[in-house]
């Protein structure tokens, strides 16, 4: 029989396992300061180097904070901190194939059109005039081409977290934030800016009158007809 030994584990890798555990189980709580690098080493009996390494990769997957002449922090998870973890590979994977782009687009719309309907039932007065007033000030925005698709992209975030779901706001900007990786020049130079605006009331009006099917079919339209302005070409 062919030998088939099994690899000893780095030693950081066992104590990235007991910092990680510490922190799941609750020993160390979000906020809380993690123990000296000394205390940890007579602890688990190892030396400093492993204690470093491990305690790196537990701040690589967002789990404790470094900073320089401080003990390590450990963090609040949250969706939104768990989507950042992934934000750089999502952009690798976009830049280098059209059809990762395209499948994003496509769960956008997806996804939004659910928002849509989530939003039709739950939206409040307030969160009318938030979206009202994000609306005025795209329209300010016009000729501003940053600022206009920044105000873009915080409509359909604020739509988003009309549902009350963090998770759901996570999703919203962490799709929106890969988008965005890529210029929109079509969005300012074919003068699109006042169909999208009037699209952008268009589907605040159906929000008002809390109709689902409608607003979902406002949003559907309004990114089939926006999903080809996205350009590959970087900003």
């Amino acid at each position: 029989m062919t030998p088939d030994p099994i690899p000893r584990r780095k030693l950081a890798d066992a104590v990235f396992d007991r910092l990680e555990q510490m922190i799941t189980s609750g020993e160390m709580r979000p906020g809380d300061e993690m123990p000296s690098e000394r205390v940890l080493m007579e602890r688990f009996g190892v030396g400093r180097p492993a204690i470093r390494e491990a305690m790196q990769a537990l701040a690589g997957k967002g789990l404790v904070a470094i900073s320089h002449g401080e003990r390590a922090r450990v963090l609040q998870v949250t969706a939104q901190s768990i989507f950042r973890q992934v934000d750089l590979t999502a952009k690798i994977m976009l830049s280098q194939s059209d059809d990762g782009l395209e499948n994003l687009k496509s769960a956008r719309i997806f996804f939004e059109r659910g928002m849509a309907r989530e939003a039709a039932a739950k939206t409040t007065a307030q969160d009318l005039d938030d979206l009202a007033a994000i609306i005025a000030h795209q329209r300010a925005m016009i000729g501003r081409p940053e600022d206009f698709i920044a105000a873009d992209m915080a409509f359909h975030a604020r739509i988003a977290r009309i549902s009350g779901n963090p998770i759901f706001s996570a999703v919203s900007e962490a799709m929106l934030a890969w988008l965005r990786a890529y210029h929109m020049h079509l969005l300012i130079w074919a003068g699109n800016e006042s169909v999208t605006l009037d699209e952008h009331e268009g589907i605040l009006a159906c929000l008002a009158a809390r109709d689902a099917d409608r607003a979902e079919a406002a949003m559907r339209d309004h990114l089939e007809r926006a999903r080809a302005l996205y350009s590959k070409e970087k900003s």
